[in-house]
Protein backbone atom coordinates (compact mmCIF):
# COMPACT_ATOMS: atom_id res chain seq x y z
CA UNK A 1 0.00 0.00 0.00
CA UNK A 2 2.80 2.37 0.93
CA UNK A 3 4.79 1.69 -2.25
CA UNK A 4 2.10 2.96 -4.68
CA UNK A 5 1.58 6.09 -2.53
CA UNK A 6 5.31 6.83 -2.51
CA UNK A 7 5.52 6.24 -6.25
CA UNK A 8 2.57 8.54 -6.87
CA UNK A 9 4.10 11.22 -4.65
CA UNK A 10 7.44 10.94 -6.44
CA UNK A 11 5.71 11.20 -9.82
CA UNK A 12 3.78 14.28 -8.69
CA UNK A 13 6.96 15.90 -7.36
CA UNK A 14 8.72 15.23 -10.67
CA UNK A 15 5.81 16.76 -12.58
CA UNK A 16 5.87 19.85 -10.38
CA UNK A 17 9.63 20.15 -10.86
CA UNK A 18 9.27 19.77 -14.62
CA UNK A 19 6.46 22.33 -14.72
CA UNK A 20 8.54 24.73 -12.63
CA UNK A 21 11.49 24.36 -14.98
CA UNK A 22 9.20 24.86 -17.95
CA UNK A 23 7.71 27.98 -16.40
CA UNK A 24 11.16 29.30 -15.58
CA UNK A 25 12.39 28.63 -19.10
CA UNK A 26 9.34 30.25 -20.65
CA UNK A 27 9.66 33.26 -18.36
CA UNK A 28 13.32 33.63 -19.31
CA UNK A 29 12.43 33.60 -22.99
CA UNK A 30 9.70 36.21 -22.49
CA UNK A 31 12.01 38.48 -20.47
CA UNK A 32 14.69 38.12 -23.12
CA UNK A 33 12.31 39.11 -25.92
CA UNK A 34 11.01 42.12 -23.97
CA UNK A 35 14.56 43.24 -23.16
CA UNK A 36 15.58 42.91 -26.80
CA UNK A 37 12.64 45.07 -27.85
CA UNK A 38 13.12 47.71 -25.17
CA UNK A 39 16.90 48.07 -25.39
CA UNK A 40 16.95 50.00 -28.72
CA UNK A 41 14.18 52.28 -27.46
CA UNK A 42 16.07 52.97 -24.23
CA UNK A 43 19.25 53.65 -26.21
CA UNK A 44 17.52 56.18 -28.47
CA UNK A 45 15.88 57.95 -25.52
CA UNK A 46 19.24 58.12 -23.76
CA UNK A 47 20.96 59.58 -26.82
CA UNK A 48 18.26 62.21 -27.15
CA UNK A 49 17.89 63.31 -23.53
CA UNK A 50 21.11 62.66 -21.64
CA UNK A 51 23.63 65.45 -20.99
CA UNK A 52 26.59 65.81 -23.35
CA UNK A 53 28.98 65.08 -20.48
CA UNK A 54 27.39 61.67 -20.02
CA UNK A 55 27.42 61.00 -23.74
CA UNK A 56 31.16 61.63 -23.72
CA UNK A 57 31.58 58.81 -21.21
CA UNK A 58 29.80 56.41 -23.57
CA UNK A 59 31.34 57.39 -26.86
CA UNK A 60 34.60 58.77 -28.19
CA UNK A 61 35.96 60.14 -31.46
CA UNK A 62 33.83 59.52 -34.52
CA UNK A 63 31.16 57.69 -32.50
CA UNK A 64 30.56 60.75 -30.33
CA UNK A 65 30.40 63.01 -33.39
CA UNK A 66 27.75 60.72 -34.88
CA UNK A 67 25.67 60.99 -31.72
CA UNK A 68 25.95 64.78 -31.82
CA UNK A 69 24.97 64.77 -35.51
CA UNK A 70 21.96 62.53 -34.71
CA UNK A 71 20.69 64.95 -32.08
CA UNK A 72 21.25 67.96 -34.32
CA UNK A 73 19.64 66.38 -37.39
CA UNK A 74 16.40 65.66 -35.56
CA UNK A 75 16.24 68.98 -33.74
CA UNK A 76 16.61 67.54 -30.26
CA UNK A 77 19.72 69.51 -29.38
CA UNK A 78 19.08 73.04 -28.14
CA UNK A 79 22.60 73.26 -26.70
CA UNK A 80 24.87 76.11 -27.90
CA UNK A 81 28.58 75.61 -27.22
CA UNK A 82 31.44 78.12 -26.95
CA UNK A 83 32.53 77.50 -30.54
CA UNK A 84 29.10 78.25 -31.96
CA UNK A 85 28.70 81.37 -34.10
CA UNK A 86 25.89 82.61 -31.87
CA UNK A 87 28.04 82.30 -28.76
CA UNK A 88 30.95 84.14 -30.38
CA UNK A 89 28.66 86.95 -31.46
CA UNK A 90 26.64 87.42 -28.29
CA UNK A 91 28.64 86.29 -25.25
CA UNK A 92 29.61 89.04 -22.85
CA UNK A 93 27.27 91.63 -24.36
CA UNK A 94 24.69 93.71 -22.52
CA UNK A 95 21.40 94.14 -24.38
CA UNK A 96 19.64 96.22 -21.73
CA UNK A 97 16.70 98.28 -22.94
CA UNK A 98 16.63 96.92 -26.48
CA UNK A 99 13.14 97.04 -27.99
CA UNK A 100 12.20 96.27 -31.60
CA UNK A 101 9.64 98.74 -32.94
CA UNK A 102 9.54 97.92 -36.65
CA UNK A 103 6.73 95.35 -36.41
CA UNK A 104 3.05 95.69 -35.62
CA UNK A 105 3.89 95.02 -31.96
CA UNK A 106 6.83 96.41 -30.01
CA UNK A 107 8.94 93.53 -28.79
CA UNK A 108 11.20 93.55 -25.76
CA UNK A 109 14.41 91.80 -26.79
CA UNK A 110 16.28 89.39 -24.52
CA UNK A 111 19.44 87.57 -25.54
CA UNK A 112 20.26 84.33 -23.73
CA UNK A 113 23.98 85.22 -23.73
CA UNK A 114 23.44 88.61 -22.11
CA UNK A 115 26.06 88.95 -19.38
CA UNK A 116 23.30 89.59 -16.81
CA UNK A 117 22.16 85.97 -16.97
CA UNK A 118 24.14 83.90 -19.48
CA UNK A 119 25.86 81.92 -16.70
CA UNK A 120 22.80 81.60 -14.49
CA UNK A 121 21.63 77.98 -14.12
CA UNK A 122 18.84 76.50 -16.16
CA UNK A 123 17.92 73.28 -14.42
CA UNK A 124 20.61 71.05 -12.93
CA UNK A 125 22.97 70.63 -15.87
CA UNK A 126 22.86 73.77 -18.00
CA UNK A 127 22.85 77.55 -18.12
CA UNK A 128 20.55 80.06 -19.74
CA UNK A 129 23.29 80.82 -22.24
CA UNK A 130 23.89 77.22 -23.26
CA UNK A 131 20.33 75.92 -23.42
CA UNK A 132 17.83 78.63 -22.45
CA UNK A 133 16.38 79.62 -25.83
CA UNK A 134 12.94 78.34 -24.75
CA UNK A 135 12.47 80.40 -21.59
CA UNK A 136 14.24 83.40 -23.12
CA UNK A 137 11.88 83.39 -26.12
CA UNK A 138 8.86 83.00 -23.87
CA UNK A 139 10.12 85.83 -21.64
CA UNK A 140 10.25 88.13 -24.69
CA UNK A 141 6.68 87.30 -25.64
CA UNK A 142 5.27 87.65 -22.12
CA UNK A 143 7.13 90.93 -21.51
CA UNK A 144 5.89 92.30 -24.84
CA UNK A 145 2.23 91.25 -24.72
CA UNK A 146 1.39 91.63 -21.03
CA UNK A 147 2.02 93.98 -18.13
CA UNK A 148 4.43 91.39 -16.69
CA UNK A 149 8.14 92.14 -16.98
CA UNK A 150 9.67 88.67 -16.88
CA UNK A 151 13.37 88.25 -17.60
CA UNK A 152 15.09 85.00 -18.67
CA UNK A 153 16.23 84.23 -15.12
CA UNK A 154 12.68 84.32 -13.79
CA UNK A 155 11.28 82.39 -16.74
CA UNK A 156 14.01 79.75 -16.59
CA UNK A 157 13.36 79.23 -12.88
CA UNK A 158 9.62 78.92 -13.52
CA UNK A 159 10.19 76.48 -16.41
CA UNK A 160 12.44 74.26 -14.30
CA UNK A 161 10.18 74.29 -11.25
CA UNK A 162 7.18 73.33 -13.37
CA UNK A 163 8.83 70.43 -15.21
CA UNK A 164 9.51 71.98 -18.61
CA UNK A 165 13.30 71.71 -18.47
CA UNK A 166 14.74 68.80 -20.49
CA UNK A 167 18.10 68.12 -18.86
CA UNK A 168 21.00 67.80 -21.26
CA UNK A 169 18.99 69.28 -24.10
CA UNK A 170 16.93 72.42 -23.52
CA UNK A 171 13.20 72.72 -22.98
CA UNK A 172 10.23 70.49 -23.70
CA UNK A 173 7.95 71.85 -26.43
CA UNK A 174 5.11 72.02 -23.92
CA UNK A 175 6.87 74.98 -22.26
CA UNK A 176 5.53 77.38 -24.89
CA UNK A 177 1.76 76.77 -24.81
CA UNK A 178 1.64 76.06 -21.09
CA UNK A 179 3.89 78.97 -20.21
CA UNK A 180 1.99 81.47 -22.36
CA UNK A 181 -1.34 80.38 -20.90
CA UNK A 182 0.11 80.61 -17.38
CA UNK A 183 0.67 84.33 -17.99
CA UNK A 184 -2.85 84.88 -19.31
CA UNK A 185 -2.13 84.72 -23.03
CA UNK A 186 -4.07 82.93 -25.76
CA UNK A 187 -2.28 80.23 -27.75
CA UNK A 188 -3.17 78.68 -31.10
CA UNK A 189 -1.10 76.10 -32.93
CA UNK A 190 -0.19 76.31 -36.61
CA UNK A 191 1.33 73.76 -38.96
CA UNK A 192 3.95 74.24 -41.68
CA UNK A 193 1.13 74.12 -44.24
CA UNK A 194 -0.73 77.05 -42.66
CA UNK A 195 1.46 79.85 -43.97
CA UNK A 196 -1.39 82.32 -44.44
CA UNK A 197 -2.54 81.76 -40.88
CA UNK A 198 0.94 82.69 -39.62
CA UNK A 199 1.16 85.74 -41.90
CA UNK A 200 -2.28 86.97 -40.80
CA UNK A 201 -1.33 86.56 -37.16
CA UNK A 202 1.88 88.57 -37.54
CA UNK A 203 0.21 91.33 -39.55
CA UNK A 204 -2.45 91.54 -36.83
CA UNK A 205 0.08 92.19 -34.06
CA UNK A 206 0.25 88.68 -32.68
CA UNK A 207 3.59 87.01 -31.94
CA UNK A 208 4.58 83.50 -32.98
CA UNK A 209 7.09 81.18 -31.34
CA UNK A 210 8.54 78.53 -33.66
CA UNK A 211 10.67 75.48 -32.92
CA UNK A 212 13.38 75.35 -35.57
CA UNK A 213 15.67 72.58 -36.79
CA UNK A 214 19.05 72.70 -38.52
CA UNK A 215 19.47 75.64 -40.87
CA UNK A 216 20.03 79.38 -40.73
CA UNK A 217 19.21 79.70 -37.02
CA UNK A 218 20.66 76.59 -35.41
CA UNK A 219 22.76 73.48 -35.85
CA UNK A 220 20.19 71.47 -33.90
CA UNK A 221 16.98 72.74 -32.28
CA UNK A 222 16.08 76.31 -31.37
CA UNK A 223 13.05 78.30 -30.22
CA UNK A 224 12.58 81.46 -32.28
CA UNK A 225 10.16 84.39 -31.95
CA UNK A 226 8.51 85.64 -35.14
CA UNK A 227 7.71 89.23 -34.28
CA UNK A 228 6.33 90.89 -37.39
CA UNK A 229 5.97 91.32 -41.10
CA UNK A 230 7.46 93.85 -43.52
CA UNK A 231 5.44 95.57 -46.25
CA UNK A 232 7.17 93.23 -48.71
CA UNK A 233 5.92 90.22 -46.77
CA UNK A 234 9.21 89.24 -45.18
CA UNK A 235 9.41 87.90 -41.63
CA UNK A 236 10.91 89.80 -38.71
CA UNK A 237 12.31 87.67 -35.88
CA UNK A 238 13.61 88.03 -32.35
CA UNK A 239 16.33 85.41 -32.07
CA UNK A 240 17.40 84.90 -28.47
CA UNK A 241 20.86 83.78 -29.61
CA UNK A 242 21.65 86.50 -32.13
CA UNK A 243 20.89 90.21 -32.34
CA UNK A 244 22.27 90.35 -35.88
CA UNK A 245 19.80 87.69 -37.10
CA UNK A 246 17.06 89.58 -35.29
CA UNK A 247 17.81 92.67 -37.38
CA UNK A 248 17.52 90.83 -40.71
CA UNK A 249 14.41 90.27 -42.81
CA UNK A 250 13.65 86.63 -43.64
CA UNK A 251 11.81 84.95 -46.48
CA UNK A 252 8.78 83.02 -45.26
CA UNK A 253 9.80 79.77 -47.06
CA UNK A 254 13.03 79.69 -45.03
CA UNK A 255 11.04 79.78 -41.80
CA UNK A 256 8.58 77.15 -42.99
CA UNK A 257 11.20 74.80 -44.42
CA UNK A 258 13.47 74.93 -41.38
CA UNK A 259 10.76 74.49 -38.73
CA UNK A 260 10.84 71.10 -37.00
CA UNK A 261 9.50 68.44 -39.38
CA UNK A 262 8.74 65.84 -36.70
CA UNK A 263 6.32 68.13 -34.88
CA UNK A 264 2.75 68.34 -36.11
CA UNK A 265 2.41 72.03 -35.33
CA UNK A 266 5.82 73.70 -34.84
CA UNK A 267 4.33 77.21 -34.53
CA UNK A 268 2.47 78.74 -31.59
CA UNK A 269 0.49 81.91 -32.32
CA UNK A 270 0.28 83.96 -29.12
CA UNK A 271 -1.95 86.93 -28.36
CA UNK A 272 -3.38 88.82 -25.40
Amino acid sequence: MAAPVVAAAAKAAAAILTDEKARTAALSVIIGVIAALLLPIIMVISLITMPFAALGDWFAGEDYEQVVAFREAYGFDQYIGPNDESYLESAGQDYSGLVFTDGATEVVYYNQFDNRWADEPYGLTGTIGSSGCGPTSLAMVVSSLTNWVVDPIQMSRWAYENGFRCEGNGSYLSLIPNGAERFGLKVEEATKEEAQKIVDALSGGKLVIAIMSKGHFTRGGHFLVLRGLTVEGKILVADSASKSRSEQEWELPIILNEARKDVGAPFWIISN
